[in-house]
């Protein structure tokens, strides 16, 4: 596992894959890096790019400070994401978001639009969560609340962790077995980190705390760079309605819809992705 260091002193935990002189692709994580199949990354990397994904903060392997009051703003996980693309290539890059990376990913387009060349924007939608009055679809109510209403497992205990993730993963209508290998694997990587703090933060409770302005829809006609949306057909989370607006939104977005996913990229979907991805 690599690290950055940002100019601000933050340590981003990032791992690469291909040609390191190749155009540069940079996956914002959701909020963990593993939220992007190795699956796609190694695709993106057999189509000629340099493909690098990365753990916001508080998660994973980047620094993590104190989880329950962050002294951060999603502008500045915003900031994060230019000063690695800066820092990694002198050549503006491909930027990618997934999930809340997707808020990211659509703030540093906006603050930073020299840094990047294309867009791509996963599983996510205009707005930061919370009351809704955007005439978008809000998360299915009935999936959340057997979702939430799962007791918490024992965050020390690996096979309660992967179990709670699989479980999850069925309710929102993702492959639990994949679920559960990434879960697995985001605990094995995070040596010496406190368990609790770690897995909590992939599940979004560090980003539900965080100062999520600015407000970015109004701007997303200012988008010039080549954007693709990809959204699942059956995503329980924020439903295709979210990834339909931002495509109407944002000036000659291209609509992926990935008619057998949910929220996560499954594997049969990935070529179908990284081919539009390739094409920006």
């Amino acid at each position: 596992m690599e690290s950055f260091r940002t100019p601000g002193g933050v340590t981003l935990g990032i791992e690469s894959f291909g040609d390191a002189g190749a155009p540069l692709v940079l996956l914002v994580g959701g909020p963990t890096m593993l939220s992007w199949p190795d699956g796609l990354c190694l695709a993106l990397a057999r189509g000629g790019r340099h493909v690098v994904r990365y753990d916001l903060r508080d998660s994973g392997a980047s620094t993590t400070v104190d989880p329950d009051a962050p002294g951060y703003t999603l502008r500045d996980l915003a900031a994060d994401a230019a000063a690695l693309a800066r820092g990694l290539d002198d050549r503006p890059a491909h930027l990618a978001g997934v999930g809340v990376g997707g808020f990211v990913a659509q703030v540093a387009v906006l603050d930073h639009p020299d840094a990047f060349s294309a867009v791509t924007l996963v599983g996510t939608r205009p707005v930061a969560p919370g009351p809704v009055d955007d005439a978008l679809p809000d998360h299915d109510a009935a999936a959340l609340g057997r979702l939430f209403a799962r007791p918490m497992p024992d965050w020390s205990d690996r096979a309660a962790v992967v179990e709670f993730a699989a479980s999850g993963a069925g309710i929102l209508g993702d492959d639990p077995v994949a679920a559960g290998d990434r879960a697995g694997r985001i605990f094995d990587r995070t040596p010496g980190t406190e368990p609790a703090v770690v897995m909590a933060n992939q599940l979004g409770m560090v980003f539900s705390r965080l100062d999520r302005t600015p407000r970015w829809r109004e701007r997303l006609p200012e988008v010039a760079a080549p954007t693709l949306v990809v959204h699942g057909r059956h995503d329980r989370f924020f439903p295709v309605g979210n990834g339909e607006a931002l495509a109407r939104e944002i000036p000659g977005a291209r609509l992926l819809v990935l008619d057998q996913a949910a929220t996560a990229i499954p594997d049969p979907a990935v070529d179908v992705v990284a081919e539009a991805m390739l094409a920006l």
